[in-house]
């Protein structure tokens, strides 16, 4: 066939990384820690901006929450 070679950073081979519940390390049904993992940060960032949103958006961020529960997985 040929001979390509690919470097193991090559962002064009990796297939991509789809997102999920993460039910393992997550508190309320793993939205939040699910979202961490996608971005590959820190649940703590993700679960205090989801409580800075529910309180500065007038609990809009509840629905969100909750619609991310029941679509995903």
């Amino acid at each position: 066939m040929s001979n390509l070679k690919f470097r193991e950073d090559d962002h064009a081979v990796r297939p991509a990384k789809g997102f999920a519940l993460d039910r393992t390390d997550g508190k309320l049904m793993g939205v939040c820690s699910g979202i961490a993992r996608y971005f590959g940060i820190n649940a703590t960032w993700v679960r205090l901006g989801f409580v800075a949103g529910t309180l500065l958006g007038f609990g809009s961020f509840i629905l969100i929450y909750l619609a991310i529960a029941l679509i995903a997985d």
